[in-house]
């Protein structure tokens, strides 16, 4: 079994920055993609940034020049840091990561448990 574990959220003013962290821990013998998504009240949630095993990156309009998505190999981490933060960026962040858990598997997509992000005004 695979399971995802968050850190990192919490309350924050308008312009100032958080780390989130997503640790994978368990049977994974290759991780294909990393991903950030966010989703605030009453709307879908939403692709924030992404991480390919060959290390090219992704990012939503919204996001760009104020997010850097990284990953820590040894560790099975992926972390989103977030700067310059404001009201709009209010939501649940939630990470994605597909893995192949063993050489046998297909590639499965886990989901984090999920960590609130507030900025206030």
């Amino acid at each position: 079994q695979v399971q995802l574990v968050e850190s990192g959220g919490g309350l924050v003013q308008a312009g100032g920055s958080l780390r989130l962290s997503c640790a994978a821990s368990g049977s994974i013998f290759s991780i294909n993609t990393m991903e950030w998504f966010r989703q605030a009240p009453g709307k879908q949630r939403e692709l924030v940034a992404g991480l390919v095993s060959g290390g090219s990156t992704n990012y939503a309009d919204s996001v760009k020049c104020r997010f850097t998505i990284s990953r820590d190999n040894a560790k099975n981490t992926v972390y989103l840091q977030m700067n310059n933060l404001k009201p709009a960026d209010t939501a649940v962040y939630y990470c994605r990561i597909s893995l192949r858990p063993t050489p046998s598997n297909w590639i499965v997509a886990y989901w984090g448990q999920g960590t609130q992000v507030t900025v206030s005004s």
